[in-house]
């Protein structure tokens, strides 16, 4: 154990040191990559050039005091020193470009320089910044830990089904880059954990093992240890370790609208959780977000849906459209739009396959879907698998009756499925695209679907619709679980 102590104890130093220092690096690269690139834009591009454009920013600015700006925000986000998953460090690195951009444009005014520098170039800047600086230390970061370098050395306590989550966490992010050196428990629960993984020993011998280990890192996944047991296991090991987490007995409680408050006098932690879709402006800013982003790609959409017209009247002369009534928000009920993806006798073939066959009539019952639809064309069949059959709800989405993400939209039969938690469901419009559609579709039980819909409407925030708008895209292109 003496040797093992040394060879932790070095990683654990090189983690520290190297790590910022590296990241810190590829960061100022990227923002001088990105600055390039807008000029490149913005000088070479065909219609962004059509005006003459010649960069005025001197040296000073561009090496320097620009990536410096850009630098300060990126570290007051805590993304050099804290690992944190990599949907959260993109969220900070969203928000410390926009800060920067706007310090470093008020710097070039008073710099006298603002006059030379183009308009479009800013923004340009600003998304190239953004791009670059998520892709550099993305690849870099992937890198490092496929190699197993710069990893984390870890040591966690329990090794139950929490843990299991904990380290399904920490495989499946790059942000963290953990290597797990072992497992503390009296009796593990886990059967997969200790398969892959030493038991290093029990609770009782938590503070020998930290020393003779030299691990500084240490996460107590234990949640039903109890309150006095966990305080006891803090209180040893807080002294001997770098960073000390703990999972506290909260899961399922809403976590990303949560904020951690301190009471210095009380000698405690108060957790409060906000319900952003009971405040106004959060609506308006979902409001607005659907408006912004529906009429960007409007144009697309329009041209899609003309030639998905054509193919489903050659295929089935009828009507393009199909209009299907859902529950929306506060309840009501609303004509949600999509592609004609079925025979226009459709509930005729319905009801007939199901008194045929009871396997099927079982399927129908539990989720309302079959896999193998018989009602179901060709045309019909490549729309549902690539979910282009959903693009005229963008007709909904400007009446205000659907957002591009929130809940699934269901019929009126299916409320009674969501139980307690159809008050969540009612806050929010339904979505386009949602947690459901990004996590497996058909392919979940019904109720997981609540559970995601559930959880979306209590943790929205405008960057997670963000996020499952772009995992939206792979999962469309996958076709995973779509019928």
């Amino acid at each position: 154990m003496k040797c093992e102590k040394i060879k932790t104890n070095k990683l654990d130093n090189t983690v520290s040191y190297t790590m910022p220092l590296l990241l810190l690096c590829v960061d100022y690269l990227a923002i001088l990559s990105a600055q390039k690139v807008a000029i490149y834009l913005r000088q070479e591009m065909g219609f962004l050039s059509v005006h003459y454009f010649m960069s005025n920013i001197p040296n000073l600015y561009f090496y320097f005091l620009v990536p410096v700006v850009f630098i300060a925000f990126l570290y007051n986000s805590h993304i050099y020193v804290n690992r944190m998953p990599f949907w959260e460090v993109i969220q900070k690195i969203f928000y410390a470009v926009i800060l920067s951009m706007l310090v470093c444009i008020t710097m070039m005014y008073f710099g006298h320089i603002a006059g030379g520098v183009s308009r479009l170039y800013v923004a340009l800047s600003g998304i190239t910044s953004f791009a670059f600086l998520c892709i550099f230390r993305y690849i870099v970061k992937k890198a490092l830990f496929r190699f197993n370098m710069l990893l984390e050395p870890v040591l966690i306590i329990g090794a139950g089904k929490t843990a299991e989550l904990v380290v399904r966490q920490f495989s499946n992010d790059t942000g963290f880059g953990a290597k797990i050196i072992g497992f503390i428990d009296d009796a593990p629960i886990s059967n997969e954990l200790p398969r892959q993984y030493p038991v290093l020993g029990n609770f009782s011998e938590s503070e020998t093992i930290i020393k003779e280990t030299g691990v500084k890192t240490v996460i107590i996944a234990a949640p039903g240890l109890g309150k006095y047991k966990l305080l006891e296991l803090v209180n040893k090991i807080q002294p001997l370790v770098k960073d000390l987490s703990f999972v506290p007995d909260l899961i399922g409680v809403p976590v990303g609208n949560m904020e951690l408050q301190k009471l210095y006098d009380a000698k405690m932690i108060m957790l409060r959780v906000r319900n952003n879709m009971l405040r106004w402006y959060n609506k308006v800013l979902k409001r607005c977000f659907d408006l912004i982003v529906s009429m960007i790609f409007l144009p697309i959409i329009i041209i899609v849906s003309i030639i998905i017209g054509i193919c489903i009247y050659i295929e089935s002369p009828g009507p393009i459209f199909f209009i299907h009534y859902r529950v929306g928000q506060q309840g009501k009920n609303f004509p949600c739009y999509k592609f004609r993806t079925m025979v226009e006798n459709a509930q005729e073939v319905l009801n007939e396959a199901l008194k045929k066959d009871t396997v099927l009539q079982k399927e129908w019952n539990v989720a309302f879907k079959l896999k193998n639809d018989p009602r179901i064309t060709k045309v019909g069949g490549f729309l549902r698998r690539t979910s282009l059959d959903e693009l005229p709800q963008i007709i909904n989405v400007f009446l205000g009756q659907m957002s591009l993400v929130g809940p699934r939209p269901i019929i009126t039969k299916e409320t009674e499925r969501y139980g307690e938690y159809i008050d969540d469901y009612y806050l929010v419009p339904p979505g386009i695209t949602g947690l459901w559609q990004v996590s497996g579709r058909s392919d979940t039980t019904y109720t997981e679907r609540v559970e995601m819909d559930t959880w979306y409407v209590r943790n929205w925030s405008v960057w997670i619709d963000i996020v499952l708008l772009y995992k939206t895209i792979f999962v469309v292109l996958n076709r995973k679980g779509a019928y």
